[in-house]
């Protein structure tokens, strides 16, 4: 039997998620996050430099940026990749934790 993960959205990324107005792509989206709770270090790919230790699946043009921590998914941002873009989700995703605007629930606490 495989280990199961539990996903959870950060407030950011629910918004982002949300803010999808093209209801096909988002309800792609939401079934890729879900199939996340089986084996997700294998599914993204790792991130690195600012987002070390981040994961991005990728869904079409979008991507999803998340961490596994433990028994834990944690989806920090979604949106569009769009290279060199202020709009692109990497250089938002980069902004917000640099802001501090993610938060990482701790072990002891859920989300």
């Amino acid at each position: 039997m495989a280990f199961s993960y539990q996903v959870f959205l950060t407030p950011q990324a629910r918004s982002m998620l949300h803010a999808i107005a093209d209801r096909r792509i988002s309800n792609t989206i939401a079934r890729r996050i879900d199939g996340l709770t089986e084996d997700p270090k294998k599914q993204g790919k790792a991130l690195v430099e600012e987002l070390a230790g981040f994961r991005s699946l990728r869904v079409a043009r979008h991507r999803v940026i998340y961490k596994v921590k433990k028994d834990r998914i944690i989806i920090v941002a979604v949106g569009i990749r769009k290279q060199d873009d202020t709009k692109d989700i990497y250089s938002r995703a980069k902004k917000l934790l640099r802001l501090k605007l993610i938060e990482l629930p701790d072990d002891k606490k859920r989300i």
